[in-house]
């Protein structure tokens, strides 16, 4: 059952009130469609009861915000070089659209071969119609009390902002309608209307959070778990002022590069601003000091144990740790803090780091599958690269270049002893690059010969994954035509429970849920806001002013809380010296913690990077290697077309479809479609 995030259990609080309507859960969950199709719209809101079910029927229309694999609403991870896929060829059996977006397959004409897809455009503006029918009715139901109106017309303007929150970030500025019901039938001329500005769509997309989060609950029960709360509305305008003032959309030469010659047609306006402003930095850091300040979120933390390993010399242990979060990370097991968001071990419900998210079956069904071995019922292809290996820092926070020299980090030879640290095990005769990682690497990355522990099942637990040619998992063990096998040598590993198993006897999965936005993300926004200021800002929101400049010690506050979460050292002297170092490590820092968590695409356009990251080739260890010493060299896995990255700078957005174009004259289309 494919719902929204914002519509996830909400029929565990109204289902009663639509019994008399419905008999099932998927009647419930298409309940626009219900009213659509079998009553006059006017019956949507004759009662409280039956616009809120009206309301989550829009909300319903949102894509799986976990679906960013397959079938994907959005690029995702797989258009980036985070990222990569072995599934070859177009067609029905091409559903990795991020790999067709990377490759230079999407057009303003083809958005790809199945459903959803990266066409989008038309549903998100579907659902602000919807939205704006409820606000221009909110009046109408009989009985309605102040709390029902408070609560349909917060959940409303929060639906409508994140519709026009997906269109921003996806296709850049929107055609704004406000609180315009758009009617029907009428001629071409009445629909045509041009774009608003980039910061137009901003400034708009952002006050409609500010103006929900003034009236949604501040949080929402178990039972209530996907709804958005005053948080999640908060941390989104944290997310969106972030990317305002970014390279790429805050003047300057990336801003100028990109968009310097992108004008409206009908004023001859920049669709984005060409003069930079620092204060847009500013804000960006008061709308993540504002989320923090809630004293709502923190960081997920498991208790360390006796498998919990000492940390490496000069990462601070402080014993408080875990009573006095965040002096060091002596009191907590790392490896397990981070892991357990993901795989479903932490009860997402009561996580305060999930700032928003769902339980999803995508989770299991699809990605905790697709990076599975053949061998225990898996895909085996859902492929890390090796840049992404080569980002992951050493467990005593050193990078893998500074600790080549005294032979903790190598890329000749094997362990010589087995291991078993936080309940990972880690067999002898592993490749040296992967010894000596910090925690992040173990919980997120299945490399050749790391144990897959499938510890549900009675017959195939604690199964080593080999992707040597000839071997079970590798290229020559699968059979002829299959893509089931790690093209890079790498599998992302993050969503995968110990106990998962997806054949074999016994075989059960851990429910796991799917963080939309969580608190390491405002902690790194925070100090990357802050880290581009040159000058004292003081900023209002709401009725609170926030006086912002770059403080060494504000950056390190909040950068230093997930490394320490992490097991590692934080920000050293010399690497808060200058805001060009400090940047570096935030980058390295959100590439590794965001791991396929939907950023990485976002982020490496804003900074302005992307045509530096996508020119360098993917590369991973040698799928044709039928023995360790051939295997473990770096290649730029495949030859096929479908591996070329196209390198374009159109591809900072998504097209908009040819047919909007054609219905609506004013309409500019993104540059270079």
């Amino acid at each position: 059952m494919k719902t929204s995030i914002i519509k996830r259990l909400a029929f565990a609080t109204l289902i009663i009130q639509l019994i008399a309507m419905t008999t099932s859960c998927k009647k419930y969950l298409n309940i626009d469609e219900y009213f659509d199709d079998e009553f006059n719209i006017d019956s949507a809101f004759t009662n409280p009861r039956n616009m809120e079910a009206y309301m989550w029927g829009a909300a319903a229309m949102f894509p799986d915000e976990s679906n960013t694999i397959r079938l994907g609403y959005t690029p995702g991870p797989m258009a980036t070089d985070e990222a990569l896929n072995g599934l070859t060829g177009g067609g029905s059996s091409n559903v990795y659209y991020g790999m067709d977006f990377a490759t230079g397959r999407i057009t303003s004409d083809f958005f790809g071969d199945s459903s959803p897809n990266l066409n989008q455009w038309a549903k998100y503006y579907k659902v602000i119609r919807k939205c704006n029918s409820i606000l221009q009715n909110l009046d109408r139901p009989a009985g309605m009390t102040n709390l029902d109106r408070l609560r349909i017309e917060g959940y409303t303007r929060f639906i409508r902002a994140y519709a026009y929150y997906n269109i921003l970030i996806d296709y850049g500025p929107a055609i704004l309608l406000g609180d315009e019901v758009i009617n029907t039938n009428e001629s071409l001329e009445y629909y045509d209307r041009p774009r608003a500005t980039y910061d137009e769509t901003m400034d708009y997309t952002c006050d409609e959070f500010e103006k929900a989060a003034m009236i949604m609950p501040a949080e929402v029960s178990l039972l209530d778990f996907g709804r958005p709360s005053k948080g999640a509305a908060l941390a989104l305008i944290a997310r969106l002022r972030l990317i305002h003032a970014s390279p790429l959309f805050n003047g300057g030469p990336v801003a100028s590069s990109y968009f310097g010659n992108w004008k409206r047609k009908t004023d001859n306006v920049n669709y984005v601003s060409q003069q930079y402003n620092e204060a847009r930095w500013a804000v960006a850091a008061a709308a993540a000091k504002r989320v923090m300040d809630l004293g709502q979120y923190r960081l997920y933390t498991a208790v360390k144990d006796d498998k919990t390993p000492a940390l490496p010399a000069g990462v601070n242990s402080d014993p408080n740790f875990y009573k006095d979060y965040p002096s060091g990370a002596a009191g907590i097991d790392p490896l397990r803090s981070y892991s357990d968001i993901f795989n479903g071990e932490a009860v997402a419900e009561i996580n305060k780091e999930i700032i928003w998210g769902r339980n999803t079956g995508y989770m299991v069904t699809t990605i905790s599958q697709g990076s599975m071995p053949p061998s225990l019922g898996g895909w085996g292809r859902f492929c890390v690269t090796q840049k992404v290996v080569d980002a992951y820092l050493m467990a005593d926070g050193r990078t893998k270049e500074e600790a080549t020299s005294n032979g903790y980090y190598s890329e000749t030879g094997y362990t010589t002893q087995a291991k078993n640290f936080s309940g990972y095990p880690l067999n002898s005769g592993v490749y040296n690059m992967y010894a000596n990682r910090e925690m992040r690497f173990y919980a997120s990355i299945g490399f050749n010969e790391a144990v897959w522990q499938a510890q549900s099942s009675t017959t195939i637990n604690n199964y080593t994954a080999k992707y040597y040619y000839q071997a079970p998992d590798g290229r020559g063990g699968v059979t002829a035509t299959s893509p089931n096998y790690p093209i890079t040598g790498y599998v992302i590993k993050k969503f995968n429970h110990p106990m998962d198993a997806f054949s074999g006897t016994g075989a059960r999965h851990i429910k796991k849920a799917y963080s939309i936005i969580r608190y390491a993300e405002i902690l790194l926004s925070y100090a990357e806001a802050l880290n581009n200021l040159t000058g004292s800002h003081t900023v209002k929101l709401g009725d609170k002013e926030y006086t912002l400049s770059r403080n060494q010690e504000e950056i390190k506050g909040a950068f230093n809380l997930v490394r320490y979460r992490a097991g590692l050292p934080g920000l050293s002297a010399t690497q808060i010296s200058t805001a060009a170092l400090v940047q570096k490590q935030i980058e390295r820092e959100r590439m590794v913690e965001l791991l396929w968590e939907n950023r990485r695409y976002y982020d490496v356009r804003r900074w302005g990077i992307y045509e530096e990251t996508e020119r360098e080739p993917i590369r991973g260890m040698n799928p044709d290697g039928a023995t360790k010493d051939a295997y473990y060299q770096r290649v730029i896995p495949g030859t096929s077309s479908f591996m070329t990255r196209v390198v374009d700078k159109k591809a900072v957005f998504v097209p908009i479809p040819r047919s909007e174009m054609r219905r609506l004259p004013s309409l500019d289309q993104n540059p270079g479609y």
